[in-house]
């Protein structure tokens, strides 16, 4: 099955590529003439077995900061052309690299941070079982309105139920939701106070500020 699977990200990413080339040259110069160098947000995730990864994003947040050196609330720091780019899904188009490279598949449970691999449940650490994915099955049914704990029960279901037939229909939905613009949110603190009910942002949030020197942030995707 992993073979097929992988067959199926190169035979649908190469293409899709070369479609979409114009899309990423025209958005990787607005981000640069809205946001600056970098153009591509980067970040350690955790893929197959846990095992780290770098996960390619396009910027959706400036660098902005406080009196105090401070990075800005995510919010505050959303820019309207990342905002967009969040809208559309098109910020998640780099991510087609990491698919290329065999950190990634199409299709897979989302990859989160890596602050939260000790807390998860031995039955949640299940969902690194597979390659993370651009999309997956708890993005097709609420995306950003799902709770963490239920994201993470869709996640391991996932992995005891993956097929060609269900990663085609999880693809073709992620189109639909994409069009509909469906489940997609950028008031951040209001999101993760509504679906972590694991308790996982709030126990990473001090470490994320004291530590983080990006400009981009999606806890809530």
């Amino acid at each position: 099955m992993a073979y097929v699977k992988r067959f199926l990200d190169l035979i649908l990413t190469i293409p899709a590529f070369v479609l979409l080339s114009p899309v990423l040259i025209v958005t990787a110069l607005l981000v640069r003439c809205k946001l600056g160098k970098p153009v591509l947000f980067t970040q350690q995730r955790p893929g197959l077995g846990g095992r780290p990864f770098k996960i390619f994003k396009f910027r959706t947040m400036s660098d902005a900061r406080d009196a105090d050196g401070a990075l800005l609330p995510d919010s505050a720091r959303l820019t309207r052309l990342g905002r967009f780019l969040r809208a559309t899904s098109i910020d998640e188009l780099p991510e087609l690299f990491n698919v290329l490279k065999g950190d990634m598949s199409l299709v897979g449970p989302r990859p989160l941070l890596m602050q939260y691999l000790d807390r998860y449940t031995p039955e949640q650490a299940r969902r690194h079982e597979v390659r993370p994915g651009i999309t997956g099955w708890a993005q097709v049914n609420g995306r950003n309105s799902v709770r963490f704990s239920e994201r993470f029960k869709m996640d391991v279901w996932y992995v005891d139920n993956m097929s060609m037939l269900l990663d085609c229909k999880i693809i073709c939905l992620t189109f639909l939701s994409v069009l509909r613009r469906k489940g997609v949110r950028s008031d951040f603190d209001t999101c993760l106070n509504e679906i972590d009910d694991c308790g996982f942002y709030e126990k990473s949030s001090e470490a994320q500020t004291n530590n983080s020197k990006s400009a981009n942030s999606d806890h809530c995707e």
